[in-house]
């Protein structure tokens, strides 16, 4: 095996799978997704497989803004930081990667709550960046509408250089515990930042001191022109999406430019891409499964799901007739991936068509076959240097990601381009990140 191995992510976004109408599945779970047993025994099993990372998605709204929201679509969730908190307790090597809006926080709060995830976990916390989009999570902090797309990046750079600062604000040998002299810290080695910007004015310094992998992993998602740059800027861990060869180094090779623009090298940031795996035993399963997903759907909120990534209101309009024309993506304030994405649609699809697509795979790569198919695919997409490692967003959970585990990671392993055995240090050694200086000593 090669010095690196691929990164695998287990990744959340509704509890019972990635599939929007994953807990009408007959074997998903129901109740159980708010309790922290059926968490553990997912994150455990990951571990025993040698995965990375758990990764949770999150939103901070339930989505209904459009008729069926509140009665078809599952999107309740458990906050990301307090689970895994809990999920550092009951597991010892894999990685804790959990989503908090720059949107709706404060960077003190931030800056702490993964700050303590970082010393609770022993150097295994991560912070997925995200500025947050729903009208729905605006409402909810007492905001009219969601800001402008450039003004949440605006906000987010700031608010990541705060956090970043207040990491920095404890050099790392600032604790002395000298108890026969009386000094518990060195005052010289503790840093009040005293920021005064456009959004935040933060006088510090954090009352946690220098986590142990110096930054928590800084994991970012969107692949608008602004969340690339943002990523080129502060991430260590870029998600997108991406399924062919020649996409993937154009995108890197995109990104290597920008980060060089932000005096950083290649490999300080890793890209990971979204997959939906899904393992059949053999290929004739393919149309039962796909008989069963479409059984699952309900087409009020595959066309709901249309409207909410389109910022489009489709009321009146035929299911079965095209779309109307798209937003310029450049005054676009929502999601500008998927928006993106609904532009390259054969035209031809209606608008029912289009949402059931969403609803399956949205602009995931939707990756269905037998264990050594899915292995091999997987395999060359990361040796081709395309991208570093996945996102595996399973269809169904717990049986898409029991199949993986079970008949794809003993593939990749024999491989040799996935590990065996975890290797030594913190979440950022296993990626090959380097452990970044303190810029009060810089």
């Amino acid at each position: 095996m090669s010095d690196r191995s691929m990164i695998l992510n287990l990744f959340f976004f509704n509890p019972q799978g990635d599939h929007r109408f994953s807990w009408r599945h007959p074997l998903s779970p129901t109740k159980e997704i708010l309790t922290f047993g059926y968490y553990a025994k997912l994150v455990q099993a990951a571990e025993a497989a040698k995965f990375d990372a758990v990764f949770i998605a999150d939103h901070v709204a339930v989505w209904d803004s459009v008729a069926s929201g509140l009665r078809h679509y599952a999107n309740a969730r458990l906050e990301p930081i307090t689970l895994l908190s809990a999920l550092s307790a009951v597991t010892d090597h894999i990685g804790l990667m959990g989503t908090a809006s720059t949107s709706y926080n404060d960077p003190f709060n931030i800056s702490r709550y993964f700050a303590s995830l970082d010393y609770i976990s022993s150097g295994r916390a991560s912070w997925n960046i995200v500025t947050s989009w729903l009208e729905e999570e605006a409402s909810n902090f007492g905001l009219s509408g969601v800001a402008r797309h450039g003004d949440r990046y605006l906000r987010a750079d700031e608010f990541i250089h705060v956090v970043k600062r207040l990491w920095d604000s404890w050099e790392d040998d600032a604790l002395s515990f000298d108890k026969p002299g009386g000094d518990f810290a060195d005052p010289s080695k503790i840093h009040p930042i005293h920021h005064t910007g456009e959004h935040f004015r933060v006088r510090g310094p954090l009352n946690v001191p220098r986590p142990p992998q110096g930054y928590p992993v800084l994991a970012q998602a969107g692949s608008s022109e602004a969340g690339k740059n943002l990523a080129a800027a502060h991430a260590d861990v870029h998600f997108c999406f991406i399924s062919a060869v020649e996409e993937g180094l154009a995108y890197r090779a995109d990104l290597n430019r920008r980060l060089v623009s932000k005096g950083r090298e290649p490999g300080d940031l890793k890209i990971i891409t979204g997959v939906l795996p899904v393992v059949l035993g053999n290929e004739t399963e393919q149309e039962r499964r796909e008989q069963l997903e479409d059984s699952l759907t309900i087409d009020a909120v595959a066309i709901d799901l249309v409207s909410s990534y389109t910022r489009l209101d489709l009321t009146g309009l035929s299911p079965d007739g095209p779309l109307p024309a798209l937003p310029d993506e450049s005054e676009f304030d929502g999601i500008r991936t998927e928006l993106a994405l609904l532009k390259k649609y054969d035209p031809s699809l209606s608008i029912r068509e289009i949402g059931r697509r969403l609803v399956k795979s949205s602009s995931t790569w939707l990756l269905i076959g037998t264990a050594d198919q899915v292995a091999r695919q997987l395999a060359e997409l990361y040796e081709s240097n395309a991208v570093d490692g996945y996102n595996l967003m399973f269809p169904f959970l717990p049986t898409d990601f029991e199949n993986f585990v079970n008949g794809v990671v003993p593939l990749l392993q024999a491989r040799g381009v996935f590990r065996n055995e975890y290797e030594p240090g913190t979440l950022r050694d296993r990626l090959g990140l380097k452990r970044p200086g303190n810029s009060f000593l810089l």
